[in-house]
């Protein structure tokens, strides 16, 4: 087998982990990946602002916006009013919300940022390099993503 051949191997069975990973979890707590990020950031303080959630997994407004009432219709998450300004929305995490985090399985990148931390700089700094290469061979690098390993659109529902 070819380099290129071996390198289409690894990149499919990054593709079919995310995959396999992504269906377990609808199956399993009824969200995606990416929805279930949400839910962890606004688990960590109790509550988040829409502009914090989109900063934070680098996705624009529009697709968190998408997200918070995918979530709110679920009962996962309500948005009120701050208190400190009436101009900004609050989000907070429902107490069904809470237990979907609590009972969903490990997430892939939660496994992966163990393993990528714990290598060594120079390490770190080769894959960043080769995987940003790989992205721009792909003609990817503006797609709208988020540090969440999920297939598909990041604000699809289940």
């Amino acid at each position: 087998m070819d380099r290129t051949d071996i390198s289409l191997i690894a990149l499919r069975r990054i593709l079919r982990a995310t995959e396999m990973y992504s269906r377990n979890l609808a199956r399993d707590a009824g969200l995606t990946a990416v929805q279930l990020r949400v839910l962890q950031i606004v688990a960590e303080k109790g509550h988040a602002t829409p502009t914090e959630l989109s900063q934070r997994m680098g996705v624009t407004q529009a697709t968190i916006s998408a997200l918070i009432k995918k979530l709110e219709a679920k009962g996962l998450l309500t948005r009120r009013q701050s208190q400190q300004d009436r101009r900004q929305t609050r989000l907070e995490i429902t107490s069904e919300g809470v237990a979907k985090v609590h009972s969903a399985p490990d997430a892939l990148q939660q496994r992966y940022v163990k393993q990528f931390e714990s290598l060594d700089d120079w390490e770190q700094a080769m894959i960043v390099a080769v995987l940003e290469r790989v992205s721009t061979m792909l003609d990817a690098e503006e797609i709208d993503a988020s540090p969440v390993l999920a297939v598909g659109e990041i604000d699809r529902s289940h």
